[in-house]
Formats: structure tokens, sequence, C-alpha cells
């Protein structure tokens, strides 16, 4: 009795936690639209297959919301290692209503059991892995980009090898098509057009990185306040997969994905 007493207490208190992860770092606490309704529950990790895919003790495969698996294979591995050591531990879930489109569940989880652990949280602050929102129109997790900041600062895990990548190394960056990648750059001018908006990180004539955003993206980040002029001139950080065209190109599908940078390294009075 006393047992069940203690598990039903470590669930509430992991979805506690996954709740306010979700929302402390949320424009005034709230989560995008796009986040809502997920359902909570309990599961357990049975394996951690390729690429960071949880196999469920209920049957189930799943990814953890927020994260973005690792290129490198020993940065993917020490990622696995750790989330390997989580398996067989009660965890509450917070899950998407839908599945991706390889049939996995979408989820937060917290071990329940002992000191309550948040995989994605502890994964990003052990700087073994970078933000995504991945397909996403939202960023679930905002929060989770304090935690990586953190982690950055430290040269903690794949930090100390792969810091973000400037915008002025295009080569560099050309290099990394089909890849993800973080950079960070001064926006030179910002480009709007019916469908998309550009971002271009060099003078206009010159080859350079640039940043697309969707029309439904941008509409977003203008309610963040991410206007033409308030982004002309000043140093973001951007995250994406590379592509190339007309030189090395990121398309961003979440507002989050972009960062000013101005405000977190200016000094403190």
């Amino acid at each position: 009795m006393r047992g069940r007493i203690a598990a039903m207490v470590g669930l509430c208190v992991g979805l506690l936690l996954l709740a306010g992860a979700a929302g402390a770092a949320s424009p005034r606490g709230r989560e995008p639209p796009a986040c809502r309704g997920r359902i909570a529950g309990e599961d357990r990790i049975e394996a951690v297959a390729a690429r960071g895919e949880l196999v469920l003790a209920s049957g189930r495969r799943a990814r953890l919301d927020g994260v973005r698996w690792p290129d490198d294979p020993a940065a993917a591995e020490a990622a696995r290692a750790w989330l390997a050591g989580q398996a067989g531990r009660l965890l509450a879930t917070r899950e998407a209503p839908e599945p991706d489109r390889w049939g996995r569940v979408i989820l937060d989880a917290a071990v329940s059991e002992g000191e309550p652990v948040d995989l994605a949280g502890g994964l990003v602050a052990a700087g073994l892995v970078p933000v995504d929102a991945g397909e996403g129109d939202s960023l679930c997790r905002p929060g989770l980009l304090a935690l990586e900041a953190a982690a950055r600062r430290g040269g903690l895990g794949l930090w100390a090898a792969s810091p973000p990548v400037p915008t002025e190394e295009v080569a560099r960056l050309a290099a990394m098509v089909g890849r993800f990648a973080i950079v960070e750059g001064r926006v030179r001018n910002v480009g709007e057009r019916e469908r998309r908006t550009y971002l271009n990180f060099a003078p206009f004539g010159t080859e350079g990185v640039t940043v697309t955003v969707s029309k439904r993206t941008w509409r977003n980040m203008l309610e963040r306040g991410f206007s033409s002029p308030a982004l002309r001139g000043r140093r973001v950080r951007a995250r994406g997969i590379v592509e190339l065209w007309r030189g090395p190109t990121l398309d961003i599908g979440a507002a989050e994905m972009i960062e000013m940078l101005d405000e977190e390294q200016a000094p403190r009075r």
C-alpha cells in the first residue's frame, strides 16, 4: 500500500515538473496552441533505439519533444547512454494527442521514482543534445533554451567541440548541407515577400547565409516583437537544417528557433 502511494506521489510530482517546465518560459506562462491538449500518463523505458527513439514498456515507440539527436556518433552514444541509464524506472509523461509521421508518440517525460528527472531537460542541461522544434511550428518547451544556453556557456558535452557557427564562415556551412546547424551572426537586411521572409547575413549582392521564414512563422515572430526594423542590424542565433540556395540557407519552422543575442550579451547594471 505504501509503495503504491509513493508511486502515485512520484507520478504527481513528475507531472507537475513537466507542466511547470512547459509553461514557465512561454510568453505570459501560456503554451502555444499547437502544444495544448497533452495527455498525462505513465510508462517505462525498455530500450533506447537508434537516433534516441524510446522503446516503451507499453510496446509503443516514442521520441522526446523539443530536442535534436546529435549527428556526431560519439555525441549520440553519450546521449543514448544517459537515456539508457533511466531504463526501467517509472515515468510520468505528457503526450501529444497525435503521433508523428512515423507513428511515434511525441512526449515529455520525467522519472517519477525517487528524485524526479526531466529527460529532455537533463539531456539539454548536460550538453548532450541541442534544442530543436523539429517539424513543429512551435517549441513546446521554450525553457529548454535557457538550459542549453547554460550548458553552452559551460562548454559542456557537444558544446566543447561544436559551438554555434558564425555566419561569416560560409564555406563551412555550405559543407554542412543536410545537417542541423546553429548559427550566429548579424542580420544585414530583411526581405518580406508574400510567402516567405528572408533574413540575409551578408551585404546585398555577396554570397552569404540566409534564413528563410514561412508566412505563418513570420506572423508568430511579429507577435513576439521580431519585426523587420527590430531584426535589421541585430545579432541573432538561428537553428535548422542547412540547405543550399544561392548560398547556405536555413529554413525556420518555429518562431523560437531564432533568438536575439544583443540583450543576453549586454552588460548588466
